[in-house]
């Protein structure tokens, strides 16, 4: 968010918050257990099992909706809900939209009376004691490769931590049997690629969310694309960095780089990289292989890895 988007979201939230006593939040179940949740921002109580979760990232409407809960209220998330709505079974409608991740709709939150507000300090750090004045807040720290430990964190203030090992367990069960699909995981570089437009291309690394699930299953990567870091900043010209056995690559989400994927492609650099050549360049879906953020998208990742390998 610039500085000049996010003083209008912060006077609001600076007068929801002095009204804070006009906002009824539910009540918590008599004799409910409080438990003290320590997370990226402070410590926060919360009681009981909350009912009417409002979450303001991806990864947080991964967590909740993997534990079985559908959130009252969610940002943006292109598509993602949509897609975890088929995953669980349940009616994205249902679900109210509170803005942008970036310009979060404060007095939207404030009327869905959440007892839990969900989020990310990268994001939304500049807004805790705002949305703390509307319910209970837990943030999580970073993100990317630390999925696994948001998941814990946002289970925990749920009352759910119990459930979450048993998801984590099932995940790691997966990944094993993903990893005997394809023979040797180990012997095969991967490269992630996401056209973003402008020329821009991503190359996801071990850092990212989508790069620890890849580790996981035991790939590894490219000499010029390996690092512990999100990404790889990539140009049309500097694809030749990309020489990796199989490579998965997304369109993105805007039509500039939909317009860019298909132009790219038909030029003479992409045709000759080594897992194009080979017939081993697979197109994924965005919303599944990039906005999870939890163990539901890397469920949907581990389910086009099968696809992938069955198909080879």
């Amino acid at each position: 968010m610039t500085r000049r988007n996010m003083l209008p979201v912060l006077v609001l939230a600076l007068g929801l918050t002095a009204c804070g006593s006009e906002v009824e939040a539910p009540p918590g179940a008599a004799g409910a257990e409080t438990r003290t949740v320590v997370h990226a921002v402070g410590t926060t109580e919360v009681t009981g099992t909350p009912e009417r979760v409002v979450v303001m990232d991806t990864g947080e409407l991964d967590a909740v909706t993997s534990l079985g809960v559908v959130p009252v209220g969610t940002v943006e998330t292109e598509g993602l809900l949509e897609e975890l709505a088929t995953t669980h079974d349940f009616d994205a409608e249902d679900v109210a939209v509170v803005g942008t991740i970036a310009e979060p709709d404060l007095e939207a939150v404030a009327a869905l009376r959440p007892d839990l507000i969900l989020t990310n300090s990268v994001r939304h750090e500049a807004l805790y004691e705002q949305l703390s004045g509307l319910a209970p807040t837990v943030m999580t720290g970073d993100l990317g490769a630390v999925w696994k430990e948001n998941f814990r964190l946002s289970a925990e203030a749920m009352g759910m931590s119990a459930e979450a090992e048993e998801i984590l367990a099932d995940h790691e069960q997966r990944v094993g049997e993903i990893a005997a699909a394809w023979g040797d995981p180990s012997a095969t570089e991967v490269s992630v690629l996401r056209f973003m437009g402008g020329g821009q291309i991503r190359a996801y690394a071990r850092g990212s969310f989508i790069g620890s699930v890849l580790e996981d299953v035991g790939f590894t990567w490219p000499t010029a694309l390996d690092s512990t870091e999100n990404r790889v900043e990539l140009v049309p010209e500097t694809l030749d960095l990309v020489t990796a056995d199989v490579v998965f690559w997304s369109p993105g989400f805007t039509d500039e780089g939909s317009g860019e994927a298909a132009s790219l492609q038909t030029g003479g650099l992409w045709t000759t990289l080594p897992a194009v050549a080979s017939g081993d360049a697979h197109e994924v879906d965005d919303a599944r292989w990039f906005l999870g953020l939890g163990p539901s998208g890397a469920d949907l990742v581990l389910d086009d890895l099968t696809e992938i390998a069955a198909s080879r």
